[in-house]
């Protein structure tokens, strides 16, 4: 303040969200940082804390970090209240898709995005160009445009391929006649029997399944079974 300076960048440095002792230092810098910046004061003339300070607590994650980036991500928003994340190493192979989950799961936005090891290589979150990143399609899905481009058509025909598919699927599936559906005769394996029906399984699926099941009743089944009985006696 005496300097004149108007950012301050607190680095706490790299601790785990398991390590209780140095959590609770966290919350101290929080306070003192509160109390330094206060505008107003009691009546005993001692300041109180100002709320609106840090204007933003942000979570440095490792884009090669997995499910522990939202684990951490968690403990850390219930004890500090994060405001952003930044996302580093994406010059590397790593995407980064752990910060999906985090957003998805505490609503914290991604805000930064480091490329490398120097100041200047911190830069403002593009979701556009991340998420092209991570499907590998488009400016940042390959080294070279023409490998983006490719990937990005490659992926265009596989959705293309994906939809006829379905409609080729949707317009084969024979119509819902209900149970009790009469056995074709030429049905291989099965045409030949005598006495038997298909019966068909009603359910959500969009696939019918279709048992075949004995005309005859249960009691007429026993009869036989019990004459048949009497007969070898």
């Amino acid at each position: 303040r005496n300097e004149k300076y108007d950012t301050l960048i607190v680095d706490t440095s790299g601790r785990l969200s398991n390590n209780d002792a140095l959590n609770q230092e966290l919350l101290k810098m929080k306070r003192v940082i509160q109390k330094f910046m206060s505008t107003e004061r009691d009546a005993d003339n001692k300041p109180i804390p100002n709320l609106t300070v840090p204007h933003e607590i942000l979570l440095v994650i490792d884009a090669a970090q997995g499910r522990m980036a939202l684990d951490s991500a968690k403990q850390w928003d219930d004890l500090l209240q994060l405001s952003g994340l930044v996302l580093t190493k994406l010059d590397g192979s790593a995407k980064g898709g752990s910060v999906v989950a985090v957003w998805r799961e505490l609503g914290v936005p991604v805000k930064l995005v480091g490329v490398g090891e120097g100041i200047e290589d911190l830069r403002d979150f593009e979701a556009e160009s991340f998420v092209d990143g991570l499907l590998g399609i488009g400016a940042a899905g390959g080294k070279q445009e023409d490998e983006s481009k490719k990937l990005e058509k490659r992926l265009i025909e596989l959705r293309k391929a994906r939809d006829e598919r379905a409609k080729a699927s949707q317009a084969s599936a024979p119509k819902n006649s209900g149970p009790g559906l009469q056995m074709p005769p030429g049905m291989p394996g099965m045409g030949g029997l005598p006495g038997m029906a298909l019966m068909e399984e009603e359910d959500d699926s969009p696939v019918r399944v279709i048992t075949p099941v004995s005309r005859k009743t249960p009691a007429r089944r026993k009869g036989v079974s019990k004459k048949k009985k009497k007969g070898r006696r």
